[in-house]
């Protein structure tokens, strides 16, 4: 520690270029010039296997996302920022029809058009807890490259260009208020290549071969409204083509930085891993969402390993402990021990031995007016089945509510947040601070259940739930079994609790929302429970049972 402390002091006032030179050399280790927060973790996989989720978000079960920035604008559906330079797709014909010409109206200048006006964080925020969040997390950036905060790295930033305010910011002091840990997400490591369209030209018609604005300088903002901003930073584009990079696909085959993807910069590297590591100084994230495989860049660089010990130590240093989650996606098993395993749209099929989270939406990421006109936003039922399923197999649920360009969520969504909060009013007892039983189910729907594709995507592929699908939650002693409909009888069956020497004696049973007793009996073809003539909620229901069985 003293010859690192010596040779950082060695180092101060050296330029840039001779900094370069001693890291090439491998004379110092990348980093050391901006630290990490000191403390037990450093930043290898090995170390940060110390790592141990902790309690508070093992309990806290459900948390909700705001995936809103510039890309929300359009209202055209998520990853907007490339679509729109890709020729012939919906969205880039939607662009040339609203904007124009991708030539002409870049992403840089639909960013000059979002300005946020509508935008009320305390209320939204104070609406998602009503709701049963015990967590809310923002989006930070995306890998349209625009910091949603006050950045002294990144000059394309909320507060200076688009809405001119600090979001984050905003959020932070929301959620704050409102007593909940605060997350954010973190997409703009890939910007280097996701953007790599907006170097592209159109192939035919009246505008084919003139260049899209990917490669546009400061030069070229002269007398324009991004004059003395330099649109190279926000495109990362002063670089090759990646391999394939006319396949609008390929970019998914490279997301592990590999396949042919251009290498990122030092520069490009190092200049994200100051925009997070001042994020988290700055606005005490408790939780870093990475929309990553693993940690940003951890294929090609120790950037991500660096921000994850930064975040350790810095909440053990501001908490006495560890309250600090990481979340990354295609996670190896070294990694989950590290982080918290994050599963994009779609759920473990089994209780897993580590906490890890699904991360969905009730329509698109970012929001898309179809979505609303055409009546496809997922129903509260759907999400209310979705996360008594994750919480029986060890997981939380993270839920994005999709927020228009003006900071407003829709009617509609507004009815599923209000419907989620009625079940949870009552229900929330058999999801909040439970730990899974020794099986998380039974019913049909386990008989057609999905495998994981990549990051997740086997969200609505299995079987609908019915009423005699039921997922088992338990906190102490008591069990909770939660049935995925009504049964037409009134008569439920929990086959789990047949009285066949395995299983403890069932004592008592009630329904959560009923106060009057229930008449039950256990046979040896389970636990049946007659249930009251109307039911005390939508969507689930819960059977509270206490006895030997946990």
């Amino acid at each position: 520690m003293k010859r690192r402390t010596l040779i950082k002091g060695a180092l101060t006032g050296l330029s840039s270029l001779y900094l370069s030179r001693l890291y090439s050399k491998s004379l110092i280790q990348p980093g050391l010039y901006n630290p990490i927060a000191p403390g037990p973790f450093k930043p290898t996989w090995d170390s940060l296997a110390q790592y141990n989720t902790p309690e508070w978000y093992r309990d806290a079960k459900f948390g909700m996302w705001a995936h809103w920035g510039p890309q929300c604008q359009p209202e055209r559906g998520d990853w907007y920022a490339r679509g729109m330079y890709q020729e012939g797709t919906d969205q880039y014909k939607y662009h040339c029809e609203k904007y124009g010409h991708p030539s002409k109206f870049g992403f840089k200048d639909v960013i000059n058009e979002w300005k946020a006006e509508n935008w009320n964080p305390e209320e939204l925020v104070a609406l998602y807890k009503k709701a049963g969040a015990k967590y809310f997390m923002a989006l930070a950036n995306h890998h349209d490259n625009f910091d949603l905060y006050d950045s002294k790295y990144q000059s394309w930033n909320s507060t200076k260009l688009g809405p001119k305010k600090d979001l984050v910011g905003g959020w932070a002091k929301a959620t704050k208020n409102q007593g909940l840990p605060f997350a954010v997400s973190i997409h703009a490591a890939h910007a280097w290549s996701w953007y790599e369209t907006a170097q592209r030209a159109d192939k035919t018609g009246p505008y084919a071969g003139i260049p899209y604005d990917g490669k546009v300088t400061t030069a070229d903002g002269a007398g324009k409204w991004w004059n003395g901003y330099d649109p190279q930073e926000l495109y990362a584009q002063n670089h090759p083509l990646s391999e394939n990079s006319l396949n609008n696909g390929s970019i998914h085959k490279q997301w592990n930085w590999g396949n042919g993807v251009t290498p990122p910069s030092k520069a490009y590297s190092e200049k994200f891993y100051k925009r997070i590591i001042e994020l988290i100084d700055n606005y005490g994230p408790e939780v870093l969402y990475f929309d990553d495989t693993a940690l940003p860049m951890c294929q090609v660089n120790d950037v991500g390993l660096r921000i994850a010990a930064h975040l350790y130590n810095s909440s053990i240093k501001k908490y006495g402990h560890l309250r600090a989650v990481i979340n990354g996606k295609i996670l190896d098993e070294q990694q989950r021990k590290c982080m918290v395993w994050d599963i994009e749209r779609g759920q473990s099929n089994q209780i897993e031995p580590l906490p890890w989270q699904t991360d969905t939406c009730i329509g698109e990421w970012h929001y898309d007016r179809r979505i609303y006109d055409n009546n496809k936003y997922k129903s509260a039922k759907t999400v209310i089945h979705t996360l008594a399923d994750v919480v029986s197999k060890n997981g939380n649920l993270m839920l994005n509510i999709p927020v228009r360009g003006d900071g407003t969520i829709d009617d509609k969504e507004r009815a599923v947040v209000e419907d989620i909060a009625a079940w949870m009013h009552i229900n929330s007892e058999g999801i909040y601070a439970t730990r899974p039983w020794s099986t998380y189910g039974e019913g049909p729907a386990i008989e057609s259940l999905a495998p994981l594709s990549a990051q997740g995507f086997n969200e609505g592929k299995g079987k609908p739930f019915g009423a005699e699908d039921i997922r088992f939650t338990t906190k102490g002693k008591t069990l909770y079994a939660i049935m995925m409909g009504w049964p037409a009888d009134k008569a439920a069956l929990v086959k789990k609790l047949a009285a066949d020497g395995n299983i403890g004696k069932v004592e008592a049973v009630s329904l959560l929302g009923y106060h009057d007793k229930l008449n039950f009996k256990q046979a040896a073809n389970g636990l049946s429970v007659q249930l009251p003539d109307e039911a005390p909620c939508k969507d689930a229901f819960v059977l509270k049972i206490h006895g030997a069985i946990v």
